[in-house]
């Protein structure tokens, strides 16, 4: 399957946003690095609550499958993280690096 890149813009609940970081620091990204996916770099909007961020996978499976194996995972399950706790806005873009 070719790479594929989303650009994830999520708009986080005021108040919370530095709370999410870390958690997306500490439990989501080790279990997405682990199932085969990069991350292309992470950054917030302190302005506006927004956390932005990239991701991709280059495997075997479609990204929607490989994504599918993340949310059904024991360890994603485990976190007892549930992004609606933290979000009120999310927006994803599938982008193809040009350059």
């Amino acid at each position: 399957m070719p790479k594929t890149t989303k650009l994830r813009t999520y708009t986080i609940q005021d108040g919370l946003l530095d709370e999410w970081v870390q958690r997306w620091r500490s439990e989501i990204v080790p279990l997405r690095l682990e199932l085969g996916f990069t991350i292309g770099g992470a950054w917030v909007d302190r302005e506006s609550n927004r956390f932005i961020w990239l991701i991709s996978y280059d495997g075997p499976e479609t990204f929607a499958e490989r994504n599918a194996l993340y949310w059904s995972s024991p360890e994603r399950k485990a976190m007892g993280l549930n992004p609606d706790d933290y979000l009120v806005g999310d927006d994803e873009l599938t982008i193809e690096q040009v350059y």
